[in-house]
């Protein structure tokens, strides 16, 4: 079979706080011979998401560190473009973790066919992807929210969050969110119509929570942690439902961070507070996927694409924005080959 160059984004060091250029080191290879059950993948979009900074340290979490001189883990859509498989043939369009590359050789039964006539390309990184589903299990199977609850959004112009809201809109209930700018205020509430929005940056935390949620929240879904868990957690009625996605305001932290000091109102309003990871659902994928691509079709669901476009070397900086709070919707590259 023919070899390809291949420009590959190593991990080369283990960050301490936000990710520096020496921590990457970036190569160009050839492309190896397939083994059996192999194909190679042309990566067309690499997802950016904030779960990349925990995989980058050194302890395991829901899955093994990326080893130090490896390619950087990350979920790509792209195109078979040789297979050695029966199960795939050049010119499918598959999902898969391809990793910050431009081609990835690896086991066919780590990719999935993707039906592009159902909905482009990025949107199998996105609503039928990554952000939608982690939306959808975070949300209905672990926040469970009942119609007219009150369910508060950190992080919501990001992928999952404007995901979360949407869907707790469908399922009929009252949604406020947390974003940083007027733009991304304005944008959660006219175009994924949000019931309020709290901006971080001109209104304390503490005021908008009380101006925005004054008869307290039923469903807080938390993609930031910090002082906005701690503070949302002072707002939780009775019988709420703090679901735990990520805490992207920790991942660059030198010191280990102390607990939220709030935790004490969920034992006194006989609350819970859980963590989850979109993997423990994926059986559940094929129904979640056929509703989310419904909810999308029928105007339900809205999405805003961040789209870096170049070869592999613009991943650090873009990776940056992530954190920089820059990132306007699902960030993703778009690869020049």
């Amino acid at each position: 079979m023919t070899t390809l160059s291949n420009h590959q984004v190593l991990l080369a060091d283990r960050p301490i706080g936000l990710p520096k250029n020496s921590d990457w080191n970036i190569i160009e290879t050839d492309t190896p011979e397939l083994k059996t059950g192999e194909i190679l993948v042309k990566n067309k979009f690499i997802s950016v998401d904030p779960a990349m900074r925990g995989w980058m340290n050194d302890r395991a979490t829901y899955v093994p560190p990326i080893p130090l001189n490896s390619v950087m883990r990350a979920l790509t859509v792209g195109e078979v473009v040789q297979s050695n498989s029966p199960s795939f043939s050049k010119g499918d369009e598959v999902a898969g973790l391809g990793g910050v590359q431009s081609f990835c050789a690896s086991d066919a039964k780590t990719w999935e066919k993707v039906d592009t006539s159902i909905s482009p390309l990025p949107m199998w990184l996105d609503t039928l992807g990554i952000a939608g589903l982690t939306a959808y299990c975070g949300l209905l199977e672990v926040g469970q929210p009942k119609p007219g609850d009150t369910v508060l959004v950190s992080g919501a112009a990001g992928s999952v969050g404007g995901h979360v809201g949407q869907i707790a809109k469908i399922k009929g209930c009252r949604v406020v969110g947390i974003a940083g700018g007027s733009e991304k205020c304005k944008h959660i509430v006219d175009v994924l119509h949000f019931d309020d929005a709290i901006d971080y940056k001109t209104e304390p935390l503490r005021d908008g929570l009380k101006r925005t949620c004054a008869n307290g929240v039923d469903v807080f879904f938390d993609n930031v942690g910090g002082e906005t868990l701690n503070l949302a957690l002072g707002r939780i009625n009775v019988g709420a439902r703090v679901v735990i996605c990520g805490a992207i305001s920790q991942y660059n932290v030198t010191e280990v961070p102390t607990g939220p000091a709030a935790y004490i109102n969920l034992l006194g309003r006989r609350s819970r507070m859980e963590g989850f990871i979109y993997f423990d659902f994926k059986d559940k994928w094929p129904a979640m996927q056929k509703d989310l691509a419904s909810w999308h079709s029928s105007g339900k669901i809205q999405t805003q694409h961040d789209i870096a476009r170049g070869d592999v070397s613009i991943f650090p900086q873009t990776l940056l924005r992530l954190f920089e709070g820059d990132n306007f919707g699902k960030l993703m590259i778009e690869l020049s080959h």
